[in-house]
């Protein structure tokens, strides 16, 4: 009889070992496509989430365990990526899902996540309605609803800009979501939107909303769809001989805006939650052994973001003294001023981060360029 209870006794311990990485190891999963159309996001994703682990180890792993991450490619699948999500939580038993660095995927896997109470980190997701599918859900990344006013703010009170116009792709959910983000920004300030103009992706004709635009005579125009129509829409301006720049988000932000746009799009600016100029000192040293693993390559926002999301969670679960989801999770959401490579994180009791710097780029001489800095203001 007491041999029985000794053997099972044993074999709890070895079952519970087993849980979130007990035996030695704290497995994170890896959530992203690393072939297809998304693998741009994923690729860089992991990049970055694998110098934060090859760091964290380097310095002792969490709580005397090593870091691993279990990797697999959702391929930009919604259904494969519930699958993934399935088997890292129920085979592997991880600790927390860093990813999908897309809206779509990540609202699929979040509601898995939350069930079985396992964290899970979007290292991209801007989107709305993330966070609010469970309390194991959470982002760092840089949000259009913290980037917008504190560029409005700069646009009004630092350059003098008192008329924009406005153009909305309006069969574009995230360019719908952004005017409305930015006409919520402008109410209160000494400025005013002139010009309210309505496109759709694909077209290829502008010439009636610039005509438009034109006869109001505004500072700028805030276009909040993406980088085609936007090369289109400003060699239109200039064809009719509209002489004012484009600002909007990252949807504009590609190489494909400088080849299309050519000249016209000179002086046009984006922002970014991260931009490698100008860099703080824990940017710069990141930088520094980014470009000499990956034979001199710059690092962007996804590797970046990548690498923070690791190093948050390890933060929170030396914090918990835990590896535990259901206890280093309420550590996590007490993040504040959190110096990450990316910028400066703080979790939000609704577990949406602030984050700062905006980073605002200007097109200048067929290449983005650092315009400035904006800061955006912590919570504390």
């Amino acid at each position: 009889m007491i041999k029985r209870i000794s053997v099972l006794i044993l074999i709890i311990f070895m079952v519970s070992m087993s849980v979130y990485g007990a035996a030695g190891t704290v497995k994170i999963g890896f959530m992203g496509a690393l072939t297809g159309d998304v693998a741009m996001f994923g690729i860089p994703t992991l990049e970055g989430m694998k110098m934060a682990v090859e760091d964290v180890n380097k310095a002792g792993g969490v709580n005397g365990q090593k870091m691993v991450i279990v990797e697999a490619d959702n391929r930009g699948d919604k259904p494969e990526a519930a699958n993934i999500a399935q088997k890292f939580i129920s085979r592997d038993r991880v600790a927390a899902i860093v990813g999908d660095p897309t809206t779509g995927i990540t609202k699929v896997v979040a509601p898995i996540c939350e069930r079985n109470k396992v964290v899970l980190l979007s290292a991209g997701a801007v989107g709305t309605g993330v966070v609010e599918l469970g309390q194991y859900i959470f982002r760092n990344t840089l949000l259009d609803s913290v980037a917008i006013p504190p560029l409005v703010d700069y646009f009004v009170n630092d350059v003098g800009y008192k008329k924009f116009a406005v153009v909305t792709s309006d069969n574009n959910d995230f360019s719908v979501s952004l005017t409305q983000i930015f006409k919520n920004a402008l109410k209160g300030k000494k400025a005013q939107i002139v010009a309210d103009e309505k496109i759709k992706d694909g077209d290829k004709d502008f010439s009636a909303q610039i005509t438009n635009i034109k006869a109001k005579k505004p500072d700028i125009i805030f276009f909040s769809g993406y980088y085609t129509e936007g090369a289109l829409l400003m060699k239109e301006a200039r064809k009719q001989g509209l002489n004012v720049n484009m600002f909007g988000g990252d949807g504009l932000y590609s190489p494909t805006l400088i080849s299309l746009g050519g000249k016209a799009v000179e002086g046009s600016m984006v922002y970014v939650g991260f931009f490698p100029e100008n860099p703080s000192p824990e940017t710069a040293k990141f930088i520094q052994a980014f470009k000499a693993k990956h034979n001199g390559k710059l690092p962007g926002l996804f590797e970046t973001q990548g690498y923070d999301a690791i190093m948050m969670l390890a933060e929170a679960m030396k914090r918990a003294k835990s590896n535990d989801p259901k206890k280093f999770r309420d550590e996590l959401a007490k993040i504040k001023d959190f110096k990450g490579v990316s910028g400066t994180i703080t979790i939000q009791p609704n577990r949406e981060p602030i984050k700062s710097p905006v980073y605002l780029l200007e097109i200048k001489d067929g290449a983005y360029k650092l315009k400035t800095k904006v800061d955006v203001k912590m919570k504390k």
